[in-house]
């Protein structure tokens, strides 16, 4: 995943598109379990898998679906973080947070980036109910 720039260019150049019809779903342990955030445009935020994209493709102009994991408990690394099993309850929140996921990339697709965050952005997924949408 850290070096996915390399991937992500070859198949745009295969396809013949560019970077603005590009979505790249990714964790990030800024967002809290269940938050959910949409962007076009900007940095990495730290994201190796998102910097290896950039750096690849010279532009930063794709929409970005972040899927909040949270931040580590202390001592454990980033690495280990995003890469473990669930828990349980975080088990029973995954289907309402991949729900509400696709839902926003089905209004991005339908009706655009400005109607696909008004929609997504502002409503968190309640990770402690197993139904939460």
């Amino acid at each position: 995943m850290n070096r996915s720039g390399d991937p992500v260019r070859r198949i745009l150049a295969y396809t013949g598109n560019d970077a603005a019809s590009l979505l790249v779903v990714h964790d990030d342990m800024d967002l809290p379990l269940g938050r959910l955030r949409l962007r076009v445009g900007g940095g990495a935020g730290g994201h190796r898998g998102i910097a290896s994209i950039l750096e690849q493709l010279g532009d930063p102009g794709f929409a970005r679906l972040k899927i909040g994991v949270g931040r580590p408990p202390e001592g454990l690394p980033a690495e280990a973080w995003v890469l473990q099993e669930f828990g349980a309850a975080e088990r029973g929140a995954l289907a309402g947070i991949l729900e509400r996921g696709v839902e926003t990339v089905e209004i991005l697709l339908a009706r655009g980036p400005e109607a696909a965050m008004n929609a997504c952005n502002p409503a968190p997924v309640d990770p402690s109910r197993p139904d939460a949408s």
